[in-house]
């Protein structure tokens, strides 16, 4: 202890910032919880998402712009080009020249699987900027193991189908 410090009762009391909330502060935490953070500014909390579509929207504009189906564009399929089996991306450039240009017919047609994928993609996208304005943080999506099995067997089921002839209409 200092021998030259003051007793308790001689000392001064602490100034009334020291113990006061700030103004604007909403005070000491209820029941022990910490007060919730301040979200973030919406800005902030679409710059991710906006980034994501933007950088879609850029590839499916080139896509549309510069079409597959003319050779010397796009590289060829190396499955495809070594063995003559379509893999289950096959056609997927042309279904997404297809979605560009509003044919979805054809774009089924060309891979129904990657437009199957559009259309997921599109949702999650909705349900993400939806949070981000809300101001709600992004949920990590888990996928169970089991969900990620089914999605593998459904890519193995749809490119063992579209190279036989019972199932020529997936080919591209």
């Amino acid at each position: 202890m200092d021998p030259n410090a003051a007793p308790a009762a001689l000392r001064a009391p602490a100034p009334p910032s020291a113990w006061l909330p700030a103004p604007g502060h909403p005070g000491p935490p209820v029941s022990g919880h910490p007060a919730p953070p301040a979200p973030e500014p919406l800005v902030r909390r679409l710059l991710v998402p906006l980034g994501t579509l933007a950088a879609v929207a850029a590839a499916f504009t080139y896509v549309g712009a510069v079409d597959p189906n003319h050779p010397g564009h796009y590289p060829v399929c190396p499955l495809y080009a070594v063995t003559g089996i379509y893999c289950p991306g096959c056609g997927g450039l042309r279904s997404a020249h297809a979605v560009a240009h509003g044919d979805f017919a054809a774009a089924l047609g060309d891979n129904a699987l990657a437009v199957v994928g559009y259309a997921v993609f599109a949702v999650v996208m909705v349900v993400w900027l939806i949070r981000a304005v809300r101001g709600r943080p992004a949920e990590r999506f888990t996928v169970r193991p089991a969900l990620w099995w089914g999605i593998g067997a459904v890519v193995l089921v749809f490119s063992v189908l579209r190279n036989l002839p019972m199932g020529s209409f997936l080919a591209p």
